[in-house]
């Protein structure tokens, strides 16, 4: 039987797994960068049944190229500009292995003080780098914590405003769905109505402000719909505004929204999970403009700097409120730190008690790369994406579909005006990752499919975006000249059928007349045949002249019947005149 491994052992094999990392980081770009499998490969691949026995590591790491690769998707490809960037690096994946090895659980600051104050420290690190209001400071009256995502940050910031504007009641009795109403747009993340069903509100809780040409939240329609509710006895409990959407990175104007919210007493809640971390970079910060009137606030380091997820960080202007929904203290928790109320305990900040040492990649990320690493890494993508957008724009091909602020493109192909355009572009799309160089995802603008080119791998460079480029480009050309022989052959095909049809018509009409004309033939010949037929024949009587025979004989035999002997002629009388002659 295998036992524990033993420090040697770990050490050994632990350099084995670093190298193995390495390795792949070194040939990643060789891999397509979508995972070829199919559902039920990879189990197919695995034994029904758990090892009786141990194994050695050799076997592991070997089914490691065996099993797993075969079935990844390559998040750290210099190809994938998919969904959003899911950085790791160097930094993050050794201060996660510290942390693993560390294993503390740090649900409370008398469970592994450094655990907390160094995340506590680290948050006050990262709000100064962004330039966040000083209300999130763990100085003033909120503070920063690491959630595992920004689902579970949206969730915690609805706990939190339902506390303040129940004023505790939600924590005693729970929440008053017909009551609350929360706001969102057309374009804030699935979480956030997920977290109202998860909060026993419901979708019926949810309010879809309007947006404007840019799919950013409208002030206007926010207000009226407030407003509207307000009357109908309502009380509106969150909104929640975005930077950086999922589909297209519209950015919500916090400078108009944050004083609506203030005057009806509604917790703003900002969704930044993408994009907030961009503000390392002074000149981006315009984009949050009015982010002073936020009560929380999440974004997610783990998409686009370079920390490997989960590393989702939060803030609150009062944690008060978000302590007062979450805190709950059994007998087996209670200690004197916490009861001096001198420390935090971040089981109080999140929905789960336990909690891993996610400050510790983050500390090692900050100080490997420092302020201006981190924003030489930001900078470099938005760079590259306005690059790419120009290219588009010169290009006829494509179109720009949405403002691109920062390092996400949304293109929509043009395509002739026969194509079903969406058809098209889903198609190009499977195109290029089924190539396996690049790996693209899909939105939707304006009910029309769009391609998005997210920038944010580490290992990707300009000539990676210049790559995806050339490749959208032959895609389009093969795509379109496909498209335009289909049209030929189908106007040619057309052309034969109607073709066809004339010539049948023709030949139809030919036929009938051939037919009339050998009717008409063959009836003119009966007619001529009936006429020398007449001509032929002896004269008989026809029976007009026969009734008048008949009526003869029998005058005649009238006058018989009535003097039936013959007279004699009477004595012939002579001519006076002839008689004066003779004398």
């Amino acid at each position: 039987m295998t036992g524990h491994m033993t420090p040697e052992q770990f050490r050994q094999h632990g350099h084995e797994v670093v190298d193995w990392i390495a390795d792949y980081w070194t040939r990643i770009g060789s891999f397509p960068v979508r995972s070829q499998v199919s559902p039920g490969d990879v189990r197919a691949s695995l034994p029904a049944s758990a090892p009786e026995q141990g194994e050695p590591f050799s076997a592991v790491l070997a089914d490691l190229d065996r099993v797993v690769l075969p079935g990844v998707t390559h998040w750290q490809h210099p190809g994938f500009f998919g969904y959003f960037p899911a950085n790791t690096s160097g930094p993050s994946v050794l201060g996660d292995l510290v942390s693993a090895g560390l294993g503390v659980q740090g649900m409370s600051w008398v469970t592994s003080p450094a655990a907390t104050e160094l995340e506590q420290h680290v948050l006050d690190w990262f709000a100064e780098l962004m330039g966040l209001p000083e209300s999130f400071r763990s100085t003033g009256t909120g503070g920063g914590v690491v959630q595992d995502s920004s689902s579970g940050a949206n969730l915690v910031a609805l706990l939190a405003a339902l506390h303040r504007a129940s004023k505790g009641a939600t924590v005693r009795h729970g929440v008053r769905p017909e009551d609350h109403t929360v706001y969102v747009s057309a374009e804030t993340h699935s979480s956030m109505e997920k977290a109202a069903r998860i909060a026993g509100l419901g979708t019926d809780a949810i309010r879809v402000v309007e947006v404007d040409g840019d799919l950013a939240m409208s002030p206007g329609a926010l207000r009226q719909r407030l407003a509207r509710d307000v009357a109908r006895g309502y009380t509106p409990v969150l909104v929640c505004a975005t930077v950086g959407t999922t589909s297209t990175t519209a950015v919500d104007p916090l400078a108009e929204l944050g004083p609506i919210c203030q005057e009806y007493g509604v917790w703003l809640h900002v969704d930044a999970a993408y994009a907030g971390v961009s503000a390392v970079v002074p000149e981006l910060r315009a984009l949050q403009a009015g982010v002073e009137w936020a009560d929380s606030y999440t974004t997610d380091a783990h998409k686009w700097l370079l920390t490997g997820f989960d590393a989702t960080l939060f803030w609150v202007a009062d944690r008060a409120a978000l302590t007062g929904a979450l805190a709950i203290l059994p007998e087996y928790l209670r200690n004197a730190a916490t009861d001096t109320g001198a420390v935090v305990d971040y089981r109080d900040w999140q929905i789960e008690l336990g909690r891993r040492f996610r400050a510790l990649k983050l500390w090692f990320v900050v100080r490997w790369y420092g302020a201006e690493g981190l924003r030489e890494h930001i900078r470099s993508h938005v760079a590259w994406a306005q690059e790419l957008a120009g290219w588009a724009d010169a290009d006829d091909r494509f179109d720009v579909a949405a403002p691109h602020p920062l390092s996400l493109v949304c293109l929509q192909p043009r395509w002739a005006a026969d194509v079903d355009a969406d058809v098209a572009t889903m198609t190009l799309l499977d195109r290029l990752n089924d190539g396996g160089e690049v790996f693209l995802t899909h939105t939707t603008v304006g009910g029309a499919a769009v391609l998005r080119v997210a920038i944010g791998a580490p290992t990707t460079t300009r000539e990676h975006v210049q790559r995806v480029w050339t490749l959208l480009g032959e895609a389009h050309d093969w795509l379109a000249n496909d498209f335009a022989e289909q049209a030929r052959e189908r106007r040619e095909a057309e052309r034969r059928e109607k073709a066809a049809a004339e010539e049948q018509f023709r030949a139809n009409r030919a036929a009938q007349l051939e037919a009339e004309a050998a009717a008409a033939a063959e009836a003119a010949a009966a007619e001529a045949a009936t006429v020398e037929a007449a001509a032929a024949a002896p004269e008989v009587e026809t029976p007009a002249a026969w009734d008048e025979s008949a009526s003869q004989a029998a005058a005649q035999a009238d006058l018989a019947e009535a003097d039936p002997e013959p007279q004699a002629d009477p004595e012939p009388q002579g001519d006076p005149a002839a008689e004066a002659g003779t004398d």
